[in-house]
């Protein structure tokens, strides 16, 4: 008997009501900050919301993930041993981690998830993860499909892939820019986004090359088109970016990822959704239509997309909607197949290669009415970064999910019992003592309709059988009490056999290297202890608790060169005509960065230049 593999949707939860409108919209499971120590650290919540998004979620069996991923200094251990505690008393499914002196403190058996923030990239890290207790590994977001099909062919372990979302340019876990030019750790949630700052890259005469661009920042990913392909690879969960998004931003993307992956379990049986209900939509979903910096699959395909850069502006570009074919005065005529609102929001690169936008006063056909005179020539292509109607939509209900049970109607010696059995084939019983008094007219359709009637629970009707010898007379009441009380005992029978998983123990494998250095994120004793008790010898310190001047601080697969044209390893002729002339260097305002290309990994890296005005 083939047994079909359960597939999970991961949506973000800036706060417990998003990541309730995540799981009506269709998550699986839903992951979300805890009151410290997550990545976000304008992403915090109670535990008693946590707690709340959890007794929703688990109606469904959908899971609720909390992330405790940042690096931990020795005197919050303590305190995260504490909140441990509290999020696994409240119901949490798992902790997303990435410091791993969480798994020397004196925690309960909550499964733990290894963050992408550890640096997940090889085969032998991912092993060493599952054999050190993880049951979950997040993958590093550079992964091709065909590397992670090998790493989920010699590690049993599930493995988590990003599918849509913003993209950090560096491999997570091991960027320090910010924590060195600014003192607020990426590592420990206060990311200052230096990679979506202008910059300007000089050649090693000091002479610009691009002036003004955002060379760093990147399109956000999105994979629709490399589902199936991932769920052949053997991913467990496809996972969106997005826990300081709002509430738009996930009930779209999640409603659009929930159907084009029930598109694909109806091909193919072999796979099925981790949680149960069925998704109703008031909205059609179009992830274009919130925030996004421009598309790409990243390095998904092997080789990076030719244009994965978004040079221009870090901020939301939306859906280009047509061209300007004229301007009069302060109108507008667009040439296009965009419908356009009154009060939309507009945006378009200038002459100067500058972002602008604009909001629509209002439309008449083609003509677009600013409020605003603005600087703009015929040609320029416009983007919507704001569809008022859209927006609206998604502030309303715009999605119920419910659980399809069967209801049976049955007669006993003194009265009638209604049964209703879930999906699951779980059940819930109620009966009443009722005199059996035979019907004068037909009963049973309405009958039928009667304890169809669901109204606001999370079930609806599949089927509504009446087993009885003979047509009785039932008063409605009666059939509403039997159906609510019947209702509510299968919540208590679902919420009862709901059964968490446990952490795996930890083994004795040995780390794949014997000795760490800035790179391993160590900030405590703790971590200290259990990388020494898995074999390194040497550890130094983290980089948040010893800054060490002249090492790297950003590695990434994004290379400058490739994206403008002078890629050594393709022999392609560069764009302008001469070779860059190295070391090349990014400028923003006093700050200075050094680049350093290691063509043989495809892998550039960031130093500080300490004294940038004497090179300048």
């Amino acid at each position: 008997m083939n047994v079909s593999r359960p597939i999970e949707l991961l949506a973000p939860a800036k706060t417990a009501d998003i990541g309730i409108e995540a799981v009506l919209h269709g998550a699986d499971a839903v992951y979300i900050g805890g009151p410290c120590f997550g990545a976000r650290a304008a992403a915090a919540n109670s535990v008693n919301d946590i707690a709340r998004l959890v007794d929703f979620a688990h109606r469904y069996e959908a899971r609720v993930y909390v992330t405790l991923n940042t690096l931990l200094y020795d005197d919050e251990l303590k305190p995260a041993e504490r909140l441990i505690a509290e999020l696994y008393r409240v119901g949490v499914d798992a902790l997303i981690v990435q410091d791993m002196g969480v798994l020397r403190l004196d925690i309960p058996p909550i499964v733990l998830h290894a963050s992408t923030q550890t640096d997940n990239r090889t085969v032998e890290k991912v092993r060493f993860l599952y054999d050190a207790g993880f049951s979950r590994v997040v993958l590093a977001r550079e992964l091709s499909g065909e590397q992670i099909r090998t790493i989920a062919e010699m590690v049993p372990v599930e493995l988590e892939v990003f599918v849509h979302g913003a993209l950090c340019v560096s491999y997570s876990g091991q960027c320090y820019l910010s924590r060195a030019l600014s003192g607020r750790s990426a590592n420990r949630g206060e990311c200052a986004q230096y990679c979506r700052l202008p910059y300007t890259l000089l050649d090693a005469d000091r002479r610009p090359l691009i002036r003004d661009k955002h060379l760093l920042s990147l399109k956000d990913m999105n994979r629709t088109d490399r589902l199936e392909t991932l769920l052949d690879a053997g991913a467990t969960s496809l996972k969106i970016e997005g826990r300081l998004k709002e509430l738009s931003y996930v009930k779209n993307v999640t409603a659009w990822y929930r159907r084009r992956l029930d598109e694909i379990f109806e091909r193919r049986p072999e796979y099925r959704a981790a949680s149960s209900g069925r998704v109703e939509l008031s909205f059609e979903p179009m992830p274009q239509k919130s925030f996004n910096r421009g598309f790409t699959r990243y390095f998904f395909d092997g080789r990076p997309d030719k244009d994965m850069g978004s040079p221009d502006t870090p901020k939301s570009l939306g859906e280009p909607v047509g061209r300007v074919a004229q301007v009069r005065g302060s109108v507008l005529k667009i040439q296009g197949s965009g419908v356009l609102h009154n009060g939309d929001g507009l945006c378009f690169l200038n002459k100067k290669g500058v972002f602008e936008g604009f909001r629509v006063n209002r439309v008449e056909d083609a003509l677009v009415y600013p409020f605003e005179k603005l600087n703009i020539s015929s040609g320029t292509l416009l983007y919507r970064n704001y569809d008022r109607l859209f927006e609206q939509a998604l502030q309303k209900k715009s999605a119920q999910r419910r659980i399809p049970v069967d209801l049976r109607l049955y007669e006993i010696q003194d009265g009638f019992a209604l049964k209703i059995t879930d999906n699951s084939g779980r059940s819930a019983v109620v009966a009443r003592d009722w005199g059996k008094e035979e019907a004068r007219t037909p009963q049973i359709e309405n009958q039928k309709a009667q304890l169809s009637r669901l109204g606001d629970t999370c079930f609806e009707a599949r089927s509504v059988d009446v087993l009885c010898s003979k047509e009785y007379f039932l008063p409605a009441s009666l059939l509403a009490d039997l159906r609510r009380e019947t209702v509510d005992r299968m919540m208590l029978v679902r919420r009862l056999s709901y059964r968490p998983s446990r952490r795996r123990e930890e083994g004795s494998a040995l780390y794949p290297v014997s000795e760490l250095d800035y790179l391993g994120n160590v900030s405590n004793a703790s971590a200290r202890a259990f990388y020494q008790a898995h074999g390194v010898k040497k550890i130094a310190p983290a980089y948040e608790c010893e800054p060490v001047e002249g090492v790297a601080l950003m590695f990434t697969r994004f290379c400058l060169k490739r994206q403008w044209g002078r890629c050594p390893r393709e022999n392609v002729r560069p764009q302008g005509g001469s070779v860059w002339k190295e070391p090349l260097f990014l400028q923003y305002r006093d700050t200075l960065l050094r680049l350093e290309f290691d063509c043989r990994i495809c892998q550039m890296r960031l130093y500080r230049v300490l004294s940038p005005k004497r090179l300048l």
